[in-house]
């Protein structure tokens, strides 16, 4: 699966970053190709393609505060979460996403 998102939290630092890698790197042991931008102090940073965008069949926003830009989802599946899940539980969330995923097919 192709996934993409957008990463952010209230400092702009640590915790977006920390969602950021976490998503990637599960997202991958999971077998999805996942690109995630990150919207943070100094700005955004890995900014999505429209490219990635168009072919992602899912879009995952780790945010904890207003993030720009979400207007060029539509017409995808977004899936909004605080940074702490992406954190903290990203293999139940990547699970999670699979099982509702299937169970709609």
């Amino acid at each position: 699966m192709n996934i993409v998102g957008i990463s952010a939290c209230t400092s702009g630092i640590a915790h977006t970053y920390i969602a950021k890698e976490k998503l990637i790197k599960v997202g991958q042991q999971f077998g999805h190709t996942v690109h995630i931008e990150t919207q943070g102090t100094i700005g955004i940073e890995d900014e999505l393609t429209q490219q990635q965008i168009k072919e992602a069949d899912l879009v995952i926003i780790a945010a904890d505060i207003k993030v720009s830009g979400k207007e060029r989802f539509k017409g995808k599946k977004v899936i909004e979460i605080p940074t702490n899940i992406a954190i903290k539980a990203p293999k139940q969330l990547y699970k999670k996403i699979e099982e509702e995923l299937n169970a709609n097919k």
